[in-house]
């Protein structure tokens, strides 16, 4: 088995139509029914640059497996998920499915808990993050989506850069936005819990992508977008949306950070994630309340209304790569602040599958 730092590659886990590598992180001795966490990296990255948010430093204390899909360059020339194809932000025969065939993996090989999955990424990895939420919420429980985009905002590269500005001429109703949601997957059942980061400096993919991303998840949930909590915490206001008693969605709007993740040492612990591109040192660690949001930590219940309890935390306080957006847009597929060059560079992207 090929060893990339301390993941694991996995070369074999299904058809793979999406044509993706896998890597997991599996603590020694982790016995079976534990959760399992999905984490997407962004363009211009691996699954490795994703091992800075600490995702492992946390399976290790709280006991959970963890998976980092790969986008192959040869697909997309800037190593981006292909959030804006229609193949592969549809329930079959793209990306979508070879990450769901990943989770099959982890749950015929370690036993992971079926009820128990969970999904989080970075800019085109948080779109992906969506995707999967929409076309699979019957194999996902919750999702943390950082410095994404809505679901199905596009499906061409001409309309994933708009998305990625999100002008008013690109903005839908929240009932616009739901059944793009709806129209994803026949599903009857709860959908999964939606956590959304975002730097309100963020040129690559625009703030109002959050609000977007509220209005969506608030239908889909049949609530309405009128806050029902607001706090600040460090440099971030953190807002509640319930559909009962349950925090449905749940947005961070950090103020002043750009196209980042958003680390360092939380008010609430530790933080165990490290300098990396494309983490920003905010003094909120979104790692650890991404977590604790899927109920991994143990502190609360995740849909009481306290679900960003972070707990304890698993390492030392993060740094500060970037300050704010990095020169060339990394994590990001179809433009935006980074310009003309990155477009153009996915203009001439081939796919080949």
């Amino acid at each position: 088995m090929l060893i990339l730092g301390a993941l694991a590659a996995v070369t074999s886990f299904g058809s793979n139509p999406g044509a993706l590598d896998m890597y997991e992180y599996v603590p020694a001795g982790l016995p079976s029914g534990r959760p399992l966490v999905v984490v997407l990296h962004g363009c211009t990255q691996t699954a490795s640059a994703m091992e800075a948010a600490g995702w492992e430093a946390l399976a290790d204390q709280f006991g959970f497996a963890v998976v980092y899909p790969q986008q192959r360059s040869a697909n997309q020339s800037l190593s981006c998920f292909t959030w804006y194809g229609p193949t592969d932000i549809a329930r079959t025969g793209g990306e979508a499915e070879s990450i769901v065939q990943m989770v099959d993996t982890e749950i015929a090989t370690h036993g992971s808990d079926t009820h128990r999955v969970y999904v989080t990424g970075l800019s085109a990895g948080a779109a992906f993050t969506a995707v999967m939420l929409a076309t699979y919420p019957d194999r996902f429980e919750a999702g943390s989506i950082m410095a994404g985009l809505p679901y199905k905002c596009a499906t061409d590269l001409t309309s994933a850069s708009s998305c990625q500005q999100m002008a008013a001429s690109m903005q839908k109703t929240p009932q616009q936005w739901g059944d793009l949601v709806r129209g994803a997957f026949a599903f009857t059942g709860t959908y999964p819990r939606v956590q959304i980061w975002q730097g309100t400096s963020d040129y690559t993919v625009a703030p109002a992508n959050a609000t977007e991303l509220v209005k969506q998840w608030t239908d889909v949930w049949g609530t309405d977008q009128t806050a029902d909590a607001t706090d600040t915490i460090s440099t971030a206001t953190r807002t509640q949306f319930k559909a009962g008693d349950t925090v449905a969605v749940e947005l961070y709007s950090v103020t002043g950070m750009g196209h980042a993740i958003a680390i360092g040492v939380d008010p609430d612990g530790a933080c165990p994630a490290t300098t990396g591109a494309y983490f920003s040192d905010e003094k909120i660690c979104s790692t650890t309340r991404a977590a604790a949001f899927f109920g991994l930590t143990g502190m609360s219940d995740p849909g009481s209304g306290s679900g960003s309890d972070p707990g304890s935390g698993g390492g030392g306080g993060g740094g500060d790569d970037t300050g704010g957006d990095a020169p060339e847009g990394g994590g990001c597929n179809a433009g935006g602040h980074a310009g003309l060059l990155v477009g153009l560079a996915i203009l001439l992207t081939r796919r080949r599958r």
